[in-house]
């Protein structure tokens, strides 16, 4: 499964600053930041570990009865679990805006490349000095686009909105 991308125009003029069609006043941020998500790798490793293991278990007891059986269930699994491993570790690390307004936290905007939101995140720092005098277009080209519902990590640990997507993450 590929990641989607899609430009997404931030916009600063008139003391607020969009993102898309969401409007975030200047004045109100009270932090801004860059959050990354990446896959966890070790245990992509260690659930491929234990499936091939299960997979070998279940193909000798099966093996016993049937050869042929056991055989091809070994072959099954060890093919859809590197299937499944090779999937997880090529997904690209997602780079996120993060502000604060109002005590809440917000993720604006998710990039596959750190450069874009690095930048950005320095331009929007630079606008909130200057709220009244701030002007800029910034295009992120590499913004995840779509539903994006990845695991990273171990287990189901929440839900990540954007205006761009949705990405799971730890």
């Amino acid at each position: 499964m590929g990641i989607e991308h899609a430009a997404v125009q931030v916009r600063v003029g008139q003391g607020v600053l969009w993102i898309d069609d969401e409007a975030y006043p200047l004045r109100n941020i009270s932090h801004v930041g860059q959050r990354a998500l990446e896959v966890d790798k070790g245990a992509a490793w260690r659930r491929f570990i234990k499936r091939v293991l299960l997979g070998l278990v279940f193909g000798v007891i099966v093996a016993l009865g049937s050869k042929a059986v056991g055989v091809l269930i070994v072959l099954v699994v060890l093919a859809v679990s590197i299937w499944r491993l090779t999937s997880t570790i090529g997904i690209p690390p997602v780079y996120g805006l993060v502000l604060n307004t109002a005590g809440t936290q917000r993720d604006a905007v998710w990039s596959t490349k750190a450069s874009e939101i690095k930048a950005l995140v320095l331009k929007v720092t630079e606008a909130i000095s200057q709220p009244d005098l701030a002007q800029m277009t910034f295009n992120v080209q590499h913004a995840v686009q779509g539903d994006l519902i990845q695991q990273y990590g171990d287990g189901n640990i929440g839900k990540a909105e954007t205006r761009t997507g949705n990405v799971r993450g730890r």
